[in-house]
């Protein structure tokens, strides 16, 4: 099997000012995501890396980048699965945590749990060794300000609902094992101990050998309604390519709930879709050597991975 990774950095409305940051960041998650799998290395550790680097990076709502509750602190969830045997670990609400993903895969190798939260997360978090940063190490000035913004007597919090809320990578290996890995920082201005669709099984990602992995960015809300992740997995064993399963069910979130997102999908051929119904969505793949990636609706760049290697 040829290796395969797709990555995205959130789909909603990505300002002018912030595109070549949004494009360079994923661009350097999908490769960073491929070396490990061109040396042999399976699906799983390749998603990890991928997301690592994005929640590293202060372009995106994950890590450090990462919104703010109402209170002006950073709470984070994150899901990884393994679609060999369908293992999964998640962590919810977390604080002072620089890589809420890495925290997710101990919880799926290290305890008889799926998902845990908040104090708990932390607490497990500690046990494990995982350094604990300070909470405003997180904050990035940008995030500050536009939770300032939201306090305002005049403020519309539906607006600040369209930018970009996750990131996330899929992947199959040579072995022919695909692997899905998400991670937010959530809504601006979001209730205290909200959790949306990223620590969700099925919701905010999904990995089955059998079918393919996904994972999925937009309103949590929504995509927790229909279960988006498992619901597109549903329609490519059906018969569906993964771009009309992506598709059908993004369509049918909009239709039936109202709401907007995003998705990536690899199949367990080699097959991938980056897909959204939301203005942008910034996304990356790496396939047969060749880079390919881009934000509006029909932009595709494509260079080889030596090319973009050379430039980065």
């Amino acid at each position: 099997m040829k290796p395969v990774v797709v990555v995205h950095g959130g789909a909603g409305r990505i300002f002018k000012d912030r595109e070549e940051g949004a494009r360079s960041g994923v661009t350097r998650a999908a490769l960073k995501g491929y070396s490990i799998l061109k040396q042999g290395g399976n699906a799983l550790d390749a998603v990890e890396e991928a997301v690592t680097s994005m929640e590293d990076d202060p372009h995106f709502n994950a890590g450090c980048g990462s919104v703010l509750n109402e209170k002006g602190e950073v709470e984070m969830d994150a899901i990884i699965m393994d679609g060999k045997n369908l293992a999964s670990g998640a962590v919810s609400a977390v604080k002072c945590i620089a890589n809420p993903i890495k925290l997710a895969r101990l919880v799926m190798e290290k305890t008889e749990h799926m998902l845990l939260t908040d104090h708990g997360a932390n607490l497990f978090a500690k046990a494990m060794g995982v350094p604990e940063i300070p909470g405003e190490k997180l904050i990035t000035e940008r995030s500050r300000e536009r939770w300032s913004k939201n306090l305002e007597p005049d403020s519309n919090p539906h607006e600040f609902k369209k930018d970009p809320g996750t990131v996330g990578a899929v992947a199959i290996d040579n072995e022919g094992n695909v692997a899905c890995a998400t991670s937010t920082g959530g809504l601006t201005n979001k209730l205290v101990g909200r959790v949306g669709d990223s620590a969700c099984i099925g919701s905010g990602g999904y990995a089955d050998n059998h079918v393919g992995a996904i994972s999925t960015t937009g309103h949590g809300e929504s995509m927790m309604k229909v279960v988006l992740a498992r619901l597109i997995l549903y329609h490519m064993e059906q018969g569906m390519s993964p771009v009309d399963a992506a598709d059908t069910a993004l369509n049918y979130m909009k239709t039936r709930v109202g709401g907007l997102g995003g998705v990536i999908v690899v199949s367990n051929s080699g097959g991938w879709a980056a897909r959204f119904s939301t203005k942008q969505m910034s996304w990356a793949t790496v396939k047969d050597d060749q880079l390919q990636y881009g934000i509006y609706t029909g932009e595709i760049h494509t260079s080889s991975v030596a090319e973009a290697l050379e430039s980065k």
